[in-house]
């Protein structure tokens, strides 16, 4: 049994598999880091920034380290085990107001339930479950970035204009979201476009006042 038969919603919903890709902390808010899922198929990316705890959390889970005292997700996941439940998958399963919802899809003798999540506690835990972790498609038009845009080559995609950071004037990155700004910041760094880094880095802070 399929946990989409559970509710309505869910039983119309496409899900699309994410793989944990990398953690990263160079985006714009302080203190903070962002989580780099990418599609299994499809190559389209996922950044989800979250804080500095959570991303400590993930990383120790993802090195396989084991802290001398359990961390918050690790004693979540002794809960689990101790009382016989399943976290079986979790999915990002809403985009409100530019902030990530999910759920955790649960199971105890042999019944399914959805829990309610941040998404970064649903990914540290789905780290530790070994379990997949999946979206929306609804989600992946809005947010997701094309392997294309972030290579700054043109592309056909349906979304926000594409374009590479070093090429782009300030009345050009008028054009495009946060999310996908802060994308194209983390691109410009990474390829050191430290001149083109700063003029997105501008923008979102000329938006931020």
């Amino acid at each position: 049994m399929d946990y989409l038969c559970m509710t309505k919603a869910s039983a119309i919903m496409k899900k699309i598999e994410l793989e944990l890709l990398d953690l990263s902390n160079r985006v714009t808010q302080s203190q903070s880091y962002a989580v780099i899922l990418e599609e299994v198929t499809g190559g389209r990316k996922l950044l989800i920034v979250i804080g500095t705890p959570e991303a400590q959390s993930i990383a120790v889970a993802m090195e396989g380290v084991t802290p001398s005292r359990p961390l918050t997700h690790d004693l979540m996941k002794g809960l689990c085990d101790q009382f016989d439940i399943m976290i079986e998958e979790v999915i990002i399963s809403a985009l409100l107001e530019n902030v990530f919802h999910a759920k955790l899809i649960c199971r105890k003798n042999g019944e399914l339930f959805e829990i309610d999540s941040r998404s970064s506690d649903a990914i540290a835990l789905a780290v530790r479950f070994e379990c997949p972790i999946y979206t929306t498609e609804k989600i992946m038009e809005e947010a997701g970035i094309a392997p294309d845009f972030i290579a700054g080559q043109p592309s056909d995609e349906r979304s926000e204009p594409q374009a590479s950071p070093e090429k782009e004037g300030t009345s050009d990155l008028e054009r495009f979201s946060i999310k996908k700004l802060q994308v194209l910041l983390e691109t410009a760094i990474n390829d050191e476009d430290y001149e083109g880094a700063a003029r997105i880095r501008d923008e979102i802070e000329r938006r931020s006042k």
